[in-house]
Formats: structure tokens, C-alpha cells, sequence
């Protein structure tokens, strides 16, 4: 009953953080879509997985550091677990002055290969260099919650999410709508959320007295080589959903053209929400995962694994049934032509299948990566977009169109096929186990 407990009292205010820092772009897509129409609804799917890899490096390198920390909590290294904090603030800070620059450089010809063309590329364009221009307060902002987290703090990592979210509809009404600032309004407005996010991250350490400790004896190398390699599938784990976006939308250009782009929009959008409630729950569960793990309790550490799976199954489950029903004015709700909602009403069933899939594997891919098992995550977080770039080689050329919408599903059967194969040879490695 106090597992059960614990378990919630994590993973439910994970889910709810996780699920808004996706709304951001869905947020800037309702409001763009309904002012200014279809073009700039594709325009933000297009651009949006440059946004979303700012957050990927913040929770990659924020969630790295914030395993190490726990896994040293319970290990009682109370010095160690300062210097993994420490050590992360560092490399947060620096590696968002960098991407500003970078993205300022090298945005707009990706976003030309990510099959932006004509007017859809002129609004993502405009719509990502403001962005980049904030991009220290995506890092920041998405790198301080995972510590919160585990450092007890998951209500308050909920209220930092809460706090960017409502900041960023509140401006997005005021600068698309009031003030018809248009893609720049909505990429400010997003890039201010973030940075009140990141403004109740540090009042929650000030008030916590939670100091970092940026001496690191000589072992600066080891701790940023322990954050990167745990770091790596938390990143790969945030991003994933955006490889998905980049190849099905550059699959879609090819085969489909600009009204398939237009139609995977939406889309995007709503699976974009469930994938970050599903991942709530498996990066929810971790502290404490991490913190079992680092006190030697391997029977607990699976009863919270298996509690994971059950709960992540559900909602799934609970999501799929819902956007069934919905899927009729799903896509209405971005401001999409009728001609576009109809399309989309047609194909999003073809996804939801998929939710379910991926209920398993994220949870999966959480526990290796919470407990050190680094290749194993490696593999099921990198061996998902593979599967799907394979699939979209061969299944469009069958199929048209609808090969490229059913690629998704099997790429993700596959990757939950992989997960199911670990889960034997664990099993099968722990029986003699009587711990």
C-alpha cells in the first residue's frame, strides 16, 4: 500500500507536467490555425520539432543529472549528489547559449529539409526565430524539473508547468489574437511560459536551500561522462516522438504533398499530448525506481516497474476509446478547413492502435535507463525511429498515403516487441534471485 501510494504521489503530477510542456506547441497551433488558417497550422507541425529539441536537451541533461542524484540519495552519497547537481546546472546553462546560436544559424535550411516550402516555410521560419532567440529558457525551464522531482518536489514541478502553461495561452490570445502579432506572437509567448516555468524551478531551490556544489575534486570528467551516458535516453526518449514528426511529414510532402502535411498536423498534435501523458507516467515512476534501485531493493523496483505498466496501459486504453469517439471534430478544434477535419477523422484511428504499443515500451525504456541499463535503452529508444524510417521505405510504395499513416503503428509494435524480449531475459537472469 505505501508503493502504491508513493507511486501515485509521483507519476500523477508527472503526467500533468509532462502533458503541458507538449501543449505549448498545441497551444501555438490553436491559435495560428484559427487566425490565420491552415498554412501556419502546418507551419508550427513543421517547426515544432526544432522547439521540442531544446526541451529534449533540457530533460535529457536535467533528468541525467537527476537519476545520478537520486541513485547517490540512496546510496547516502550526499556530496556526490551535489556535484551531479551542480555539474548539470553547468552544462544546462552553456549548452543553451549554444543551441541559441546554433539555431540561429542552422533553422532555416532545416526546416527547408524537414519539407518546408512557399508560404508554409516563410510563417515557420518567422515562427522559429523567436524561438531561438529564448532558447536558454526551453533548456532551463524543461532541464530544473526533473530535479525538483526527485528531490521530492513533484508538486511543484507540476506547479512550474502549470505556471508556463497558463503564461503561454494567456499570451498567445493576447499576441495572436489582441494583437495580431502572428507566428512571432505565438513563438514569444511560448518562450516567455518557459521562462516563468524556469523562474518557480529557482524559487523552489531557494526556498529549499538545495545547493549545488560546483567542486568536483578532479572528477568533473567522470560525473558530465555519467550525466551524458543516463542523459542520452531521457533525450532520445523526449525527441523520439519529433523524429516520427520529421519522417512522416517528409514522407507525407513526397507522397501526399502539402494537404497530407496539412492533415498529419492535427494529428501530431493530439498523439503529441498522449505520448507526454504516457511518458509522465514512466518518468513519474523513476525517482523512485532510481532511488530502489540505489538502495539495493530489486524486488521493489520491479513491483513499481509492473504498477507502471498497468497504469500506463490504462490510460492509454482510457485515450484511445476518448479520441475514437471525438475523432469527427478532433481536427475543428485547430482551426482546420472541413475538407482537413474529415481527412483527419479518417486516418486517426489508424494511430490510436499505436498508444497502446507504446504504453508498454516507454515504460520499458524508463526503468532501464532509471536503473543504469544503458544499452538496453539505447537501443529501444534509437531502435523505434529505425524501424519506422525502414517501414516508410517500402510501405507508401505499396500502400500511397496510407502506407505512410501505417508506418507509425508498426514501427511502435515492433519497438514494444523489442521491449517484451528484454522483459524475458531479465526475467529470466532475476528468477534465481531471492531478492
Amino acid at each position: 500500500m505505501r508503493v502504491l501510494k508513493e507511486f501515485f504521489r509521483y507519476v500523477l503530477p508527472s503526467m500533468l507536467a509532462f502533458a503541458l510542456s507538449g501543449v505549448y506547441a498545441i497551444a501555438d497551433g490553436f491559435f495560428v490555425g484559427n487566425a490565420l488558417g491552415d498554412s501556419a497550422l502546418a507551419a508550427i507541425n513543421i517547426a515544432y520539432p526544432l522547439t521540442a529539441f531544446l526541451q529534449a536537451v533540457g530533460t535529457g541533461v536535467g533528468l541525467g543529472g537527476a537519476i545520478q542524484y537520486s541513485i547517490c540519495i540512496g546510496s547516502k552519497d550526499d556530496t556526490r549528489s551535489k556535484q551531479y547537481f551542480g555539474m548539470a546546472l553547468l552544462v544546462l546553462v552553456s549548452l543553451g547559449i549554444l543551441l541559441t546560436g546554433l539555431f540561429l544559424l542552422v533553422a532555416p535550411p532545416v526546416l527547408q529539409l524537414f519539407g518546408a516550402s512557399g508560404e508554409i516555410y516563410t510563417l515557420a521560419q518567422e515562427y522559429i526565430l523567436f524561438i531561438s532567440y529564448g532558447a536558454v529558457f526551453q533548456v532551463l525551464g524543461t532541464g530544473l524539473v526533473p530535479f525538483i522531482r526527485n528531490m521530492g518536489g513533484s508538486v511543484t514541478a507540476m506547479a512550474a508547468m502549470i505556471t508556463g502553461f497558463l503564461t503561454n495561452i494567456a499570451l498567445d490570445y493576447l499576441l495572436v489574437w489582441v494583437i495580431p502579432l502572428g507566428m512571432m506572437g505565438a513563438a514569444v509567448a511560448t518562450v516567455i511560459g518557459q521562462a516563468m516555468t524556469f523562474l518557480v524551478c529557482a524559487a523552489f531551490f531557494l526556498v529549499k536551500k538545495a545547493k549545488p556544489l560546483f567542486r568536483f575534486g578532479g572528477s568533473g570528467a567522470y560525473l558530465l561522462k555519467k550525466l551524458f551516458l543516463v542523459g542520452v535516453s531521457p533525450f532520445g526518449l523526449t525527441f523520439s516522438p519529433n523524429i516520427t514528426l520529421i519522417l512522416v511529414n517528409k514522407s507525407a510532402v513526397w507522397v501526399g504533398g502539402a494537404l497530407a502535411v496539412t492533415c498529419y498536423a492535427p494529428v501530431s498534435y493530439i498523439s503529441a499530448v498522449v505520448m507526454l501523458l504516457l511518458q509522465g507516467v514512466s518518468d513519474g515512476c523513476q525517482p523512485l525506481l532510481s532511488l530502489s534501485y540505489g538502495e539495493g531493493k530489486h524486488k521493489q523496483t520491479r513491483q513499481i516497474r509492473n504498477l507502471a505498466y498497468l497504469f500506463s496501459l490504462g490510460v492509454s486504453l482510457a485515450c484511445l476509446i476518448v479520441l475514437f469517439f471525438c475523432r469527427g471534430g478532433a481536427a475543428s478544434l485547430f482551426g482546420a478547413s472541413a475538407q482537413t477535419t474529415q481527412l483527419v477523422a479518417d486516418i486517426l484511428p489508424l494511430f490510436l492502435i499505436g498508444y497502446l504499443f507504446v504504453s508498454i515500451s516507454r515504460v520499458t525504456t524508463a526503468y532501464t535507463y532509471a536503473t543504469n541499463k544503458n544499452g538496453w535503452a539505447y537501443l529501444f529508444i534509437y531502435g523505434e525511429p529505425v524501424f519506422l524510417a525502414l517501414s516508410l521505405l517500402f510501405l507508401p510504395s505499396l500502400l500511397g498515403i496510407t502506407g505512410t499513416w501505417l508506418s507509425v503503428p508498426l514501427s511502435q509494435l515492433l519497438a514494444m516487441c523489442l521491449s517484451l524480449l528484454f522483459l524475458i531475459v531479465e526475467k529470466r537472469r532475476t528468477q534465481p534471485q531471492a531478492n
